[in-house]
């Protein structure tokens, strides 16, 4: 089993370096855009919703690294004040009931959205927009099963009474 969790904490990793891609590849966009835009005259439909769909395709990647670092943003009142031990049964139990259900709900009502955009090859519906969107709608289940994957991991390591795994490998 914990040849399993270490491989889908590998994938996650991988995730993690695309998603880094993507923000870098959004910075050097919007740069450019902004470039053109504003010294040039000249703007592009196809670099504004690029722009949109690597800041939503960084999200989407970067759900599950984040959840195995414990990366995410907690506004706790009374979590942050309860005992590691109680901490540990709400993060086992909120993945249970809540996380693990919304992320097949996701993957289950993605399917029909994605197959039918990649059927109809769908494209922007803007002038000069871009021409393959359904590559980025095929993110959705792509992040999501990733999410999926870094669920069980999470669930694994804290049901088991481990930290989250900080960026470098090390226990939080």
């Amino acid at each position: 089993m914990e040849r399993l969790i270490r491989w889908i904490e590998r994938l996650t990793r991988m995730g993690e370096s695309c998603a880094t891609a993507c923000v870098l590849a959004l910075v050097l966009l919007v740069f450019g855009n902004v470039v053109a835009r504003y010294g040039f005259n000249r703007s592009a439909m196809a670099l504004q919703e690029l722009q949109w769909y690597f800041y939503g395709l960084s999200f989407l990647i970067a759900m599950a690294p984040t959840l195995l670092t414990d990366g995410h943003v907690r506004i706790d009142i009374l979590y942050a004040r309860l005992p590691a031990r109680w901490q540990r049964w709400i993060d086992v139990w909120g993945t249970l009931l809540f996380l693990l259900p919304f992320t097949v709900l996701i993957l289950w009502a993605s399917q029909d959205f994605v197959a039918y955009s990649l059927a109809i090859r769908e494209g922007s519906p803007n002038p000069g927009g871009l021409p393959a969107v359904y590559l980025f709608k095929m993110a959705i289940p792509l992040g999501f099963g990733l999410l999926l994957l870094g669920s069980f991991v999470f669930l694994w390591r804290r049901a088991r009474g481990e930290k989250a795994a900080s960026r470098w490998g090390k226990q939080l």
